[in-house]
């Protein structure tokens, strides 16, 4: 059997907690609930997992250690995460971001 870990997602004033299969990419979680990690042109027009286009960012509360060099600088700088590099392994807070065009996210 598989072992599941919970992932609460804030979306907006939203709050909702899902129960994902230990492993999966964060990005292919949040996309089979329906939950939007792309702004309107990515989310046709993105390089489908592989850590290159930075348009499924988000922020993560307490993030794991970043393993791929664009999380590596997100980290650093303080920039949204990329979901399709991060494997649920814990539990985990996610904010989805609202995106302006392609990855950009909207000011504070």
């Amino acid at each position: 059997m598989t072992e599941h870990v919970p992932v609460t997602v804030i979306d907006g004033e939203y709050e909702t907690t899902i129960e994902v299969p230990r492993g999966t990419v964060l990005r292919d979680a949040l996309s089979k609930r329906g939950f939007e990690v792309y702004g309107s042109v990515s989310r046709i027009a993105n390089c489908g997992g592989r850590g290159l286009c930075g348009t499924c960012g988000v922020r993560i509360e307490a993030a794991p250690e970043p393993s791929q060099w664009h999380d590596a600088a997100a980290e650093r700088w303080g920039y949204p995460r990329l979901s399709c590099q991060i494997r649920v392994e814990e539990p985990l807070r996610v904010e989805l971001l609202e995106k302006v065009l392609w990855g950009q996210v909207l000011p504070d």
